[in-house]
């Protein structure tokens, strides 16, 4: 992965390249960042760019920058190190302790399809079910062992230690002792997500860089390039993405759930409205066929779509984080939604949502819903 690649995130990918031009690349660099902003394409970037980029640029008909650029592509320079939160399944024997290297081919696999992902999918990938993924203390040892090989392309060695913060204690102190006494030629990359969570004394022999949130409008122009979205579409979505790339992916892949959740949304609006009785309750039975994980994920677009409407009455489009198909809809629901009743909809939503996740009966809790949504309508029409 090179710069290129990267979505935004200009000041940082011109920072890291001048570290590099200017030989002053220092033995450890913390990105920081919220999910989603893309700490690891810049990560992967700057590997690139120190362990072979540069050299294929300047001189293009290097073999042994090519050769060099060849195994990056693939991930697979054998001076380039990750190191990553693991689990221990339940069919290892009781005194093996995981490793990064026990789960290297389901990296490779995840990383290989792009790097912008979330821990929830790398647990997937590493078939988790109630585990912790930790970067265990032997981890630090296998990272020492690794380091003090002679780097086996004559350069840099790129240590990658993706959330750093995840280290155990014991980890975490001999991780330190690696960047007291750092190899020659070699820089650690943590990225982190929170850093309150590192060691003062590893922050402190670190040098921070902060990666703020993606722009809006990068999302929006990478959506229409690599995703295909006609430029209103990406624009919504950008916007809803609030900066993470990985939250606007989830938007795109999200839509067929939420153009449902829109049509059930504005079934029980209309049909509490006129307090159409039958067709409550045909609208409760049908949502209580869905799993509970659904219902969930349906009451918090429900306490969205609330709060949306409140905030259309400001006419102020930039609070507004709708898709074409909400907004008008909203557009004329609006009116309904203020003062005299926002918040015992938001409160009585939240009340639902917790007796979902209390496994009460689902029947009964999005009947009652939908009655108290009639009595909150006319609330607001007698008010």
């Amino acid at each position: 992965m090179t710069f290129s690649d990267v979505i935004g995130q200009e000041a940082a990918k011109l920072r890291l390249r001048e570290l590099v031009d200017a030989d002053r690349v220092p033995n450890a660099l913390m990105l920081c960042g919220r999910q989603g902003v893309g700490k690891m394409a810049l990560a992967l970037s700057m590997a690139t760019y120190l362990l072979g980029e540069k050299e294929a640029t300047e001189h293009p008909d290097s073999e042994h920058a090519q050769r060099q650029m060849a195994m990056l592509r693939k991930l697979e320079h054998p001076d380039l190190i990750f190191t990553y939160p693991t689990i221990k399944p339940a069919s290892w024997p009781s005194d093996k302790v995981p490793v990064s290297d026990d789960f290297i081919k389901q990296w490779h696999e995840m990383i290989g399809k792009g790097a912008y992902f979330t821990i929830t999918e790398w647990m997937d990938y590493m078939k988790a079910t109630t585990q912790q993924a930790i970067i265990t203390a032997k981890e630090s040892d296998e990272l020492f062992r690794k380091l003090s090989l002679k780097a086996s392309q004559g350069g840099y060695k790129v240590c990658i230690i993706w959330l750093a913060e995840r280290m155990n204690e014991t980890a975490a102190n001999k991780l330190l002792k690696i960047l007291e006494e750092p190899p020659a030629k070699t820089l650690f990359l943590l990225l982190v997500e929170e850093p309150d969570k590192l060691l003062e004394t590893i922050r402190s022999r670190t040098q921070r860089i902060d990666i703020p949130r993606i722009e809006t409008a990068q999302i929006a122009t990478a959506l229409q390039q690599l995703r295909g979205l006609d430029a209103d579409t990406a624009r919504r979505v950008a916007r809803v993405a609030d900066g993470s790339w990985i939250k606007a992916v989830e938007e795109i892949s999200a839509e067929s759930e939420r153009q449902e959740f829109l049509e059930l949304f504005i079934t029980l609006m209309r049909a509490a409205f006129t307090r159409n009785l039958p067709k409550l309750k045909t609208w409760s039975d049908d949502i209580a066929k869905m799993g509970r994980e659904q219902q969930r994920r349906l009451l918090a677009y429900f306490q969205r779509m609330i709060r949306e409407s409140f905030i259309y009455n400001f006419q102020e489009p930039e609070l507004s984080y709708m898709t074409e198909a909400e907004e008008n809809f909203v557009g004329r629901f609006a009116p309904y939604i203020n003062e005299t009743n926002v918040i015992a909809f938001n409160e009585m939503l939240q009340r639902s949502h917790r007796d979902i996740g209390q496994n009460a009966l689902s029947k009964i809790v999005f009947f009652d819903l939908a009655l108290n949504t009639i009595i909150l309508l006319l609330k607001n029409k007698t008010a």
